[in-house]
């Protein structure tokens, strides 16, 4: 479990959102086997995504995160939802560089490399909304922020940080997003901006012993805020064997009649929580039959 901390500040003028997210990070990496740079990678996206999903208006609203690069990690996906679940994938997991030679840390730009963010939210209406922009660190934080002022014309400051352990295992994961809202002016950016000048790594705070609290007081300094919601996260994948049985029939009678000739079994994995669904010769022949229903209701 993680929780969010939302919070605005009593003008209205700049809302703050923080995340500890240590532990779904850690699940993450136990489903995904992550190397430490894909841990990293990976984590941040993942509490990004869920700051992002707590501000969705609806339970059943959903935003996915997705990167698509060049880098070993090719791709990263991400999907929240405001009831506090998240689930995610990352192509290349075990795929891994050595430190960043400037920063001594975990090379996350390196391993992204260039490519594009997608934000995608789907509200329930007929089309769900897209915003593409090109990536211009990889390090994930400047990408959001990037994405923010360029897609939502909202001036943001965006901080995310894992912190991976001696044993490969998650030590700390937090971040943190902040935007400017209409009325806010320089003074309100000044302010912000010498908070975090002097703000050190959100990661190894939370491995101290900070709590979402304290980062709110030191990034908050100058504010008068008021708390709006602390709001539980969890990973969790809403996979389910009926589920896959419909992805079966989507693909069309010709096809599962090919599964059933030639191998008479099937194994489906999910690429969110690494489950595999057994589908054994009687199960193919009621996916197959379902699907030729559909397709003649169809003609």
């Amino acid at each position: 479990m993680g929780y969010i901390l939302k919070a605005i500040d009593k003008e209205e003028k700049v809302r703050f959102a923080l995340a500890i997210t240590t532990d779904l990070v850690e699940e993450a990496r136990k489903i995904h086997k992550t190397s430490p740079t894909a841990s990293a990678a990976l984590g941040r996206s993942l509490t990004a995504t869920a700051i992002m999903a707590s501000w969705l208006k609806n339970p059943k609203d959903t935003i996915t995160f997705n990167i698509k690069s060049d880098g070993p990690a090719k791709n990263i996906i991400v999907t929240g939802k405001n009831d506090g679940y998240i689930k995610a994938f990352i192509a290349n997991p075990q795929e891994d560089l050595p430190l960043n030679k400037k920063t001594g840390k975990l090379d996350v730009g390196g391993l992204v490399g260039k490519g594009l963010l997608t934000i995608t939210i789907d509200n329930g209406l007929k089309e769900p909304y897209h915003g593409t922009v090109p990536l211009i660190s990889g390090e994930i934080g400047e990408d959001l922020a990037n994405y923010f002022l360029k897609s939502d014309q909202v001036p943001s400051a965006v901080g995310l940080g894992v912190l991976v352990d001696k044993d490969i295992t998650i030590k700390a994961s937090a971040g943190f997003i902040i935007q400017m809202m209409p009325g806010a002016g320089e003074e309100e950016i000044r302010k912000l901006e010498e908070n975090l000048k002097t703000l050190k790594s959100i990661s190894h705070l939370v491995a101290q012993g900070y709590d979402a609290y304290d980062l709110l007081e030191k990034i908050s300094q100058g504010f008068d805020v008021k708390i709006l919601e602390k709001k539980e996260i969890s990973y969790k994948c809403n996979c389910s064997l009926e589920k896959v049985k419909d992805a079966l029939i989507s693909i069309g009678p010709k096809e599962i009649k090919e599964i059933i000739e030639e191998d008479k079994k099937a194994s489906i994995n999910c690429y969110f929580c690494n489950k595999d669904y057994k589908l054994d010769l009687k199960d193919l022949e009621e996916i197959y039959n379902k699907a030729i229903q559909i397709n003649t209701k169809e003609k």
